[in-house]
């Protein structure tokens, strides 16, 4: 019923295409500017007063952890009075809000390149993480393989496909585990199985060969641990996290809990997080591998609503049986709520139904439990767990056919993956997105 995966993808779980057209090959982020992400906010409200300075930053091909600690740099505050409400892909154009709890004197210093800082005003409040509705895109696939007509006859095919669902299956995307060196659920594997040496490891000396020579060599000096000063010298500047670490390691040998704790509280998350966004890639393939359907529950489903600007209402849960399956299957229809999957954690209870038991052989074949999401001595490691919906709303997508390509423009409701639809249109290579 649905088209198989062959690519690295399938190494995190993206076992499944929704879309059975072969696909018009290319690839993203040939530049920055063929990424182009603009962020659906929530504003603070303005007051005067406020301890906050709320700004709409432009950023053009920084990694948004990376850009907070500069930031902090140049403005001699600490990266915790940073806010911002989502992190946004590093090789590309992006526009989001974010909060500093400074002084406009501190803010006026910032002058980093390809960073512009406008539209100020001071609120109450800072911004949070998800503190937005979501993000609109525009994207330039290029060196499509294909001839225009070939192109446009595969869009058209996908985008019926996905009308029809009302979606496209909502995996997390490769930027969740790293395109070139997809390490990120391996290192939060580790660390919820309590092996904090075996997670640092991975995260400083798993190599790929999509690296630089610098960087692999850099790599392999991490590895022994013996070399570490070594390994600081040649390391290139994209390993700023890896060096990190390795700093704390040369003075303090045995502390490998102390190394991740070194790193920005936000990536500490990520890493459980990526494990558990690689269970449920797993839960929903096992889902499309059955040829269970996305848009239509069956008994034991958890649905959960969804409010005006579509951000699931997760404190409102509800059990699919066959008394409410009519009823169900109606607010599925009119996109007013979605089926979900678990993203297993401390608090996660697996219900009954089929879906039940996937999410139980899944978690079954890891051989992990709820307990294990509790990380002592790295809260920020730790996670109760929560559910995700099984299919991603896309509105407004429109394309238009270059020399060489395409382009589209889309928007999707927050925490969700605009490569994860564009996987479905291209069908390539996991680098090329």
């Amino acid at each position: 019923m649905y088209r198989r995966c062959t690519t690295a993808e399938s190494d995190i779980g993206m076992c499944f295409y929704l879309s059975d057209a072969d696909g018009t090959g290319g690839r993203i982020k040939k530049e920055p500017e063929d990424f182009i992400v603009n962020e659906i906010s929530k504003h603070p409200e303005e007051h005067a007063g406020g301890r906050y300075i709320i700004a709409s930053v432009t950023t053009r091909n920084w990694e948004t952890n990376r850009l907070v600690r500069m930031l902090s740099r140049t403005m001699s505050i600490s990266r915790e009075r940073i806010g911002f409400a989502g992190t946004k892909d590093k090789r590309a154009v992006t526009t989001q809000l974010m909060s500093f709890e400074a002084s406009d004197e501190a803010l006026s210093l910032v002058n980093l390149k390809d960073v512009m800082i406008k539209d100020t005003y001071r609120s109450k409040r800072g911004i949070q993480i998800g503190d937005l509705i979501g993000n609109g895109f525009h994207i330039a696939v290029k060196d499509c393989p294909l001839p225009a007509g070939k192109i446009k006859e595969v869009i058209d095919q996908v985008t019926s496909e996905i009308r029809s669902l009302g979606g496209f299956p909502n995996y997390f995307g490769v930027q969740r585990f790293g395109t070139a060196r997809p390490v990120t659920h391996l290192v939060g594997e580790k660390i919820i199985r309590g092996d904090m040496k075996g997670a640092v490891d991975i995260y400083l000396s798993k190599p790929s060969e999509h690296e630089l020579p610098d960087a692999t060599e850099a790599r392999k000096m991490l590895a022994s641990r013996s070399d570490l000063s070594e390994a600081l010298k040649i390391m290139p500047k994209t390993m700023s996290y890896e060096r990190i670490m390795a700093e704390h390691l040369i003075e303090h040998p045995d502390d490998d809990i102390g190394a991740i704790a070194k790193l920005p509280s936000n990536l500490q998350m990520m890493f459980t997080h990526a494990y558990q966004s690689y269970l449920f890639n797993m839960m929903l393939s096992k889902r499309m591998e059955l040829g269970m359907p996305l848009d239509r529950p069956i008994e034991g489903d958890v649905v959960i609503p969804m409010d005006a600007n579509r951000i699931p209402l997760h404190e409102r849960p509800v059990i699919v049986t066959g008394k409410n399956m009519d009823l169900v299957e109606k607010q599925l229809r009119s996109g007013k709520a979605f089926i979900t999957i678990s993203l297993f954690g401390i608090e996660s209870r697996i219900v009954d139904g089929t879906m039940g038991e996937i999410e139980n052989k899944v978690i079954g074949d890891e051989k992990i439990t709820n307990d294990d999401f509790r990380v002592p001595g790295l809260p920020w490691c730790s996670s109760k767990g929560s559910r995700r919906e099984i299919v991603c709303p896309v509105d407004d997508v429109v394309h238009e056919i270059t020399e060489g390509g395409y382009r589209v423009s889309f928007s999707l409701p927050k925490g969700n993956y605009a490569t994860c639809l564009l996987r479905e249109y291209m069908k390539a290579d996991m680098l090329s997105y």
